[in-house]
């Protein structure tokens, strides 16, 4: 369909802060409808720091084709108690994820942006924001020892964790902000489409530990926790003591790290995710998942949910704060489910001390609810799993009254 020209001279219909996959995503989107993006990243390459486990769902991977970049299948996971209980669930051969080469990932998902019509800037910090009245905005950037300004009719942080775009927006900040630190290793033998996870309070205070197969004898070993939580240990630490004092030090005996990672994980959407002609997406606007603490899934959703009205919007100039937070009202369903996933979570994980986690971890291997994981299981959307639990399995039932509150607080 064909679409009106631009109504104001400004430089670009969208300026996208952050060249990461969510921002990308939504500039392929966008350029794919006729709008004029222009996507803006500091660093010099794309995928680079790589700061997550890397994993990418089935609906996500079949948002951008980018099967090519998967280097490992995975249909389960092995969940490890604190002290001697552990349960595999999944089903062989049914993929639940994938362990992606992110750099060849959000490669592939910039060149689509690329390839749809949006430009690319590397190598370009952006420096602040000035509104132009009733227009967009003037983007103040730096690239090495140059600086200059872009305009925009709306502005759209892509940023990250920490991103600045919401800070100048003063658009809130998430409910939560954790710490993750990864390295990659050879020489940790496992089922190579099994990840693992390990749980305990000497290993990742309130969360867990991951062994994520990563194909070619190679697997990318993690925590992630909170800084509450961590008092006076830091995540290498921690790490390091998985990998060395733990009760599963002998498994990693024979790792060799080749790289290390690591970065801030956000949940909990901030409070005004929209504001007058700008709009959060991805980590900027605190979408990581509260269970395992994944942003590439929900990233994807929320472009997908606004797409096409906002693509419509643009070419209208109808960019307001109240017509944007119309356009992004499906949202709100993705904030509900957040937080009733992180008081699942809370329930379940971060509020058990190591003795209630073995429990659960005892229960989980219980072959009826191992079924029960293994049918209504799914790494998007965990929150009917854990009610189904809470409802069905009497080990449970202590959990009902005070998940009865979480839900209806959500």
């Amino acid at each position: 369909m064909g679409y009106a020209p631009r109504i104001h001279s400004m430089d670009h219909d969208v300026i996208v802060v952050g060249a990461g996959p969510v921002g990308a995503r939504l500039a392929t989107v966008l350029a794919e409808r006729g709008v004029d993006v222009l996507l803006m990243e500091e660093h010099a390459s794309i995928g680079r720091p790589f700061q997550c486990a890397g994993l990418v769902n089935p609906w996500s991977m079949a948002q951008v084709g980018l099967q090519h970049t998967v280097l490992q299948d995975i249909d389960g996971a092995t969940i490890h108690g604190p002290h001697r209980a552990s349960v595999s669930v999944g089903v062989s051969g049914e993929a639940r994820t994938s362990a992606v080469c992110r750099n060849r990932f959000d490669e592939g998902v910039v060149q689509q942006a690329i390839k749809a019509g949006s430009s690319l800037l590397l190598s370009t910090k952006a420096t602040g924001i000035l509104p132009v009245e009733g227009k967009g905005w003037r983007v103040h950037h730096q690239q090495g020892a140059n600086t200059g300004t872009t305009t925009c009719r709306l502005l759209v942080g892509a940023d990250g964790a920490h991103s600045r775009v919401r800070h100048w927006l003063r658009s809130g900040r998430p409910k939560e902000i954790m710490i993750g630190n990864q390295v990659e290793v050879t020489g940790f033998r496992t089922d190579e489409r099994w990840l693992e996870m390990f749980t305990g309070e000497s290993i990742a205070p309130g969360f867990f530990a991951w062994a994520i197969p990563t194909g070619f004898g190679t697997h990318r070993i993690g925590l992630w926790s909170s800084p509450d939580r961590l008092e006076h240990a830091s995540p290498e630490a921690l790490l390091h003591g998985l990998m060395h004092t733990s009760r599963h030090a002998d498994r990693f005996a024979n790792c060799q790290i080749v790289a290390r990672y690591c970065g801030p994980i956000p949940g909990g959407m901030v409070r005004r995710p929209v504001r007058e002609r700008a709009m959060l997406f991805g980590d900027a606007a605190g979408l990581a998942k509260p269970t395992t603490g994944g942003g590439i899934g929900p990233g994807f959703k929320q472009v997908s949910m606004v797409a096409d009205r906002l693509a419509e919007a643009i070419h209208a100039d109808l960019l307001s704060e109240t017509t944007l937070k119309k356009i992004a009202r499906p949202w709100d369903e993705l904030k509900r489910h957040q937080t009733r996933a992180r008081a699942l979570r809370n329930l379940f994980l971060t509020e058990s001390d190591d003795d209630t986690l073995e429990r659960h971890v005892a229960v989980f291997a219980q072959p009826e609810v191992t079924e029960m994981i293994n049918r209504l299981g799914d790494i998007e959307h965990p929150v009917p799993l854990g009610l189904e639990m809470l409802r069905k399995v009497p080990s449970f039932r202590p959990l009902a009254l005070r998940a009865g509150w979480a839900m209806l607080t959500a």
